[in-house]
């Protein structure tokens, strides 16, 4: 089992930045891919960028050249810097961990609201 836990939303002026944070822990081992979404109301949960284990990383094109998706593996630790924020960018944000076999863990999100 893997247990995720985000922190660092809150609300924001438009064009400001935020910081996330998705602290895992259990049995890691054998996650190969990290990635935060974010849900939206009435709209459908989004992949906003994923990071394998060795480094590669995709990004949505509503976020690209905005966001940065970054792990420290010391502290086991995913976080996603956002720059540049509108009130496009208001979502509920999750970690979500997934091993190659599919299996994934999610976390309970951190709203961010961005206030134009």
């Amino acid at each position: 089992q893997v247990h995720l836990v985000e922190s660092g939303g809150g609300m924001v002026q438009a064009g400001r930045s935020l910081r996330l944070s998705c602290a895992a822990s259990g049995s890691i081992f054998g996650i190969t891919f990290w990635r935060w979404y974010r849900q939206a109301p009435e709209k459908q949960r989004e992949l906003v960028a994923s990071m394998t284990l060795d480094g590669r990383t995709v990004y949505a094109d509503s976020v690209r050249g905005r966001f940065t998706i970054s792990r420290d593996n010391a502290k086991n630790t995913l976080s996603l810097q956002m720059n540049s924020l509108t009130s496009e960018d208001t979502a509920v944000y999750i970690c979500n961990a997934a091993k190659l076999d599919l299996t994934g863990y999610w976390g309970q999100g951190t709203q961010v609201t961005v206030s134009s």
